[in-house]
């Protein structure tokens, strides 16, 4: 049975994503004083008393305003309506009804979804009867919170399961999450368009404007019966590049999303070419011990020959070589070509990360190495490999104990490496190799 999805809607600055953060206590959705921080819709997952409820974070809802981002936000909210078992319709307990909480009011109600009108900024016993000024947006079922506090959020949320119907029902059990593929890159590389191609719906807004994603926004979708967590982040700016705070949480929350990932998708522009940013994001990708696929988008903006592809290729391991361990793929998210791979080399990615290789496969592995060739002696000892063993996945760790760890020099290592990823198929994957003391 699938998770209740509850959908929060209102106008901008009533408090939205700090309730949204507060039931899944953790700061999910950035929250700042200034209007129309939350874009896209946001999907967080919380329990309570054993149920497993899908909260979705909107942005503020104005009516008629045709602004490309308002414009945008309010088809974000109105999908999030449509999906939704029940609405959480937000408005600001401080401050009289507006003409647009009466157009969203109307909105809801011609929904037919089950709805909960929250009067939020609630914070004290005396505030509680600002509920009565609401009752003119005729939705019948009214409560107090204060979000900011968490007041009263716990009997909201008991009054969630009860419109829902699941008291007394037994709690179903969590289910498994599967591989968690976070698409990362600079802003305006088609982080978005790739999201919504993949999941072949609009589930993100996609702007010319650089910045237009602010939040990390997770998705779901079934390949081949298996679960994949997808998500879509802001683009990263170099440090000195960022100028506001909104940005700064912005770059922290897509830093956090490649920490939780276990493969991410490094984007870059194809008609940009490959940077410095892009080289520090792969580079902060595989010092975490993530997966990585690296793609080309906009592949379909780039005036072609028969070798442009290959020559492209040649030109990125030499500006960095760690990249041919590495699958590279060449897309359009705007066209869908070869979109339809970018899944399945993902997958591919993810298991052999989550792979133990047997101890046994590894020694037979290093004596097939040594005789192949030995460690070169240094300054005058020869150096032993004697054992070698798997200690970690994701990302791998192997050890391998000899009698001068320190002495064995930084050629052989990566001839190991070369050779443990070819033996073993783990292109995608990082791996560590320790030299140990017998």
């Amino acid at each position: 049975m699938a998770n209740p999805v509850i959908a929060i809607v209102g106008r901008p600055n009533v408090g939205k994503s700090t309730f949204f953060n507060r039931v899944l206590k953790q700061k999910k959705a950035i929250v700042d004083a200034q209007e129309g921080i939350t874009r896209d819709r946001i999907y967080g997952e919380m329990d309570w008393v054993g149920h497993h409820l899908t909260f979705i974070d909107t942005g503020g809802y104005i009516p008629e305003d045709v602004d490309i981002f308002n414009s945008a936000v309010r088809k974000q909210a109105q999908a999030a309506i449509a999906e939704a078992d029940l609405i959480l319709f937000m408005v600001d307990g401080r401050e009289d009804p507006t003409a647009s909480d009466k157009t969203l009011a109307q909105f809801v109600r011609e929904s037919g979804k089950k709805a909960i009108m929250v009067v939020n900024k609630c914070d004290d016993l005396e505030s509680d009867v600002q509920v009565h000024g609401f009752h003119e947006l005729a939705i019948d079922s009214i409560h107090p919170v204060s979000a900011l506090t968490g007041r009263l959020s716990g009997d909201l949320l008991d009054l969630i399961l009860e419109q829902l119907n699941l008291e007394g029902v037994k709690p179903q059990e969590k289910t498994e999450e599967g591989m968690r593929l976070a698409i990362v890159g600079m802003p305006n590389v088609g982080k978005s368009s790739l999201t919504n191609a993949l999941l072949q719906k609009e589930q993100t807004i996609v702007t010319p404007i650089a910045g237009t994603t602010r939040d990390s926004i997770d998705s779901f979708l079934k390949y081949y019966g298996k679960t994949i967590t997808l998500v879509d982040t802001a683009g990263l700016r170099k440090r000195s590049k960022v100028s506001d705070s909104i940005e700064f949480y912005s770059n922290v929350r897509t830093q956090r999303a490649i920490l939780n990932s276990d493969v991410s998708l490094v984007l870059i522009d194809a008609e940009k070419g490959f940077s410095k940013q892009d080289k520090s994001i792969v580079d902060y990708v595989i010092k975490k011990g993530k997966g990585l696929v690296f793609i080309v988008n906009k592949w379909d903006l780039v005036a072609k020959e028969s070798h442009t592809m290959k020559e492209f290729t040649d030109e990125i391991a030499y500006q960095f070589k760690a990249l041919a361990h590495y699958p590279i793929l060449f897309i359009s998210a705007f066209t869908k070509q070869r979109v339809s791979k970018v899944l399945g080399v993902a997958q591919k990615v993810y298991e052999a990360r989550q792979n133990t290789i047997a101890t046994s496969d590894l020694n037979k592995f290093l004596q097939d190495l040594l005789n192949q060739q030995s460690p070169p002696a240094t300054q005058g000892k020869a150096i032993n490999l004697k054992y070698m063993t798997q200690v970690n996945t994701g990302p791998h760790l192997f050890v391998i104990f000899t009698n001068y760890p320190k002495l064995v020099v930084q050629s052989y290592k990566r001839f190991i490496d070369n050779q443990l990823r070819e033996k073993f198929d783990l292109l995608g994957v990082p791996i560590r190799i320790s030299f140990r003391k017998k």
